[in-house]
């Protein structure tokens, strides 16, 4: 061993610019890594000096419940000490990459106007992700689902066929040949004898997936927001003829055999993003204050059939079919930050896991203004938010993105707008993002394991922790509940903007309802497949819904919303 470290040293002794220049080199690329991975501080549910008084105050029930209350609020809001920038918590990390299979395109058709399904008489089982409803016939020449479909002859299962519909928001997953997945807005075939789908799946014995010329057809639970598609556009809806339609939709025009596939790429190509059908007019514009897409109709009034597709709906001179194309809304994708300094700090303070990063994007969409943030995430940075590299105190960030809570923390900040999720949805979010990134999700090694227990333990109190924090010590704090903002994103959203002091623009909102979903969506179906929170838990965390709930309102506030647990 040591004859050859001394002919390295003879060697490096002769070549001394050879070996400083690898020194120099290995410093640079030490210095690379460092900066792209970005800065992580020391910073869990924690939370600062002078706290435990406040929250056994508010919290006194929740402590007198659980004798193990304090001790557990003790360990969890233990102070650190930080000097100088906090980069953020440790849980910022890569998101995970999740394989799939190779995926073809098909014709799909949007439309749940479907008379295929008249007097199916098939089994109705609901895992909470999907209904079984039945058994179909399938034609390779005319398939029943003309949606995407992709193919596994070694690992297909009912579950991962059911994701990637649902993930490109299809109501229907069918599976054939053990191994085949099909997704479709409506089945085109009819029923077939339950004992003809009789194939295992190729990734799991205990499932049947379909048969020969047979598809096992699911219909999806989709969350709210999961898009309805037609190919490359997206189903928005029935609605009523605007007052006046040439001012609304400029562009139109008589189409022969009209079809949704028309009357879209005829909008596609005059860079419109909104394909409207009228019988056989097609109009195209954007949305409007004079068209909003705010009136939704009952999609039977849009009852008529495409003398093109006789699956298709293409509404009336009454009622309008819409559609939004591939083409992107460019008036709210200017993107700056503040000409001059801000004089005032305002916070996007919230839990994580309760939508900050999308109410970063909504914001920046609706201001045309970059948000910063208290750390530093270069995935978020390669997604297009600009202001996070910034210094948190830059003053060119329209407000800034942070975790903290603790009277310090929080008293550095002029206002605060107060993001709050439902503490059972944004725990589960934030675990997923713990252990399987931005859009990824925990393992079932994760849920099952140690992990979830301890998370549960740790991060639920500081999930009411942080609302308190914020509620007392914030200087003028204005509160946004996440499940409002998806629900009624236009007016949330207007009163955000309000609140940053900025003019309010209706176009550029609506705008931004067209955009919504950002880079970092998870898809609408995965779900686990039991309910990770036991008993204990809930109890605790129901409490604590309480406890927050009673603060709100001690500040004349509206209370949690209802859905955040039974009353």
């Amino acid at each position: 061993m040591a004859k050859p470290l001394l002919k390295i040293q003879r060697y490096f002794r002769r070549k001394p610019v050879r070996f400083f220049t690898l020194i120099l080199l290995y410093l640079t690329a030490g210095s690379l890594v460092f900066l792209h991975s970005g800065f992580v501080g020391d910073n869990g549910p924690g939370a600062r000096g002078g706290r435990d008084s406040l929250i056994a105050s508010e919290m006194g029930s929740w402590a007198s419940s659980d004798t193990r209350g304090l001790g557990i609020m003790s360990r969890v809001f233990k102070e650190k000490r930080r000097s100088g920038r906090r980069f953020g918590p440790p849980w910022m990390r890569k998101a995970r990459k999740e394989g799939q299979g190779v995926a073809g395109r098909g014709r799909d058709y949007t439309s749940n106007w479907n008379r295929a399904l008249k007097g199916r008489n098939a089994k109705d089982l609901d895992d909470g992700r999907a209904k079984y409803i039945g058994c179909y016939i399938d034609d390779t020449q005319k398939r029943a689902l003309r949606g995407v479909s992709f193919f596994d002859y070694k690992k297909m299962t009912v579950f991962r066929c059911q994701d990637n519909c649902a993930e490109r928001g299809y109501m229907y997953a069918g599976l054939e040949f053990g191994a085949e997945c099909y997704c479709g807005h409506k089945i085109q075939a009819p029923n077939a004898s339950e004992s003809e789908c009789n194939m295992d799946c190729k990734g799991e014995k205990t499932n049947v997936c379909g048969g020969p010329n047979r598809l096992s057809i699911y219909r999806l639970e989709l969350s709210q927001e999961s898009a309805r598609r037609y190919g490359s556009a997206i189903f928005k809806g029935c609605f009523h003829r605007p007052d006046n339609v040439t001012l609304a939709l400029p562009i139109s025009a008589v189409i022969q055999n009209m079809s949704v596939d028309k009357c879209v790429d005829m909008c596609t190509e005059r860079e419109k993003s909104l394909a409207v059908l009228a019988g056989d007019l097609c109009y195209c514009g954007f949305p409007t204050p004079l068209f909003s897409l705010h009136e939704l109709e009952d999609e039977g009034m849009c009852l008529n059939r495409c003398q093109g597709e006789e699956f298709e709906s293409c509404g009336n001179d009454k009622y309008f079919v819409v559609y939004q194309t591939q083409v992107q809304d460019n008036r709210c994708m200017d993107r700056h930050f503040l000409p001059t300094r801000a004089k005032q700090q305002v916070a996007l303070a919230s839990f994580p896991g309760a939508g900050n990063t999308w109410a970063r994007h909504l914001i920046e969409l609706a201001t045309g203004f970059y948000t910063g943030s208290y750390y530093f995430d270069g995935s978020l940075y390669n997604k297009g938010f600009k202001g996070e590299r910034d210094h948190w105190r830059s003053g060119r960030t329209i407000c800034i993105k942070t975790h903290e809570s603790g009277k310090k923390e929080i008293e550095a900040f002029d206002s605060s707008i107060l993001m709050i999720r439902n503490p059972y949805k944004a725990l589960m979010a934030e675990f997923n993002r713990k252990y399987g990134g931005h859009i990824g999700f925990a393992s079932q090694a994760h849920w099952r394991g140690k992990e979830w227990p301890e998370f549960v333990k740790n991060y639920a109190p500081w999930w009411a922790s942080h609302t308190l924090d914020w509620l007392h010590y914030g200087k003028h704090v204005h509160v946004v509940h996440f499940e409002d903002l998806k629900r009624d994103l236009f007016s949330q959203l207007k009163g955000m903007v309000q609140f940053l002091g900025l003019k309010v623009s209706e176009d550029r909102l609506l705008c931004v309802e067209g955009q919504k979903d950002g880079n970092f969506k998870r898809s609408g179906l995965r779900k686990l497949e039991y309910d990770p929170y036991t008993p204990v838990m809930r109890s605790n965390i129901n409490e604590l819904i309480r406890t927050v709930d009673a603060a709100l309102k001690k500040r004349n506030m509206s209370g949690v919303p209802e859905d955040y647990m039974p009353r």
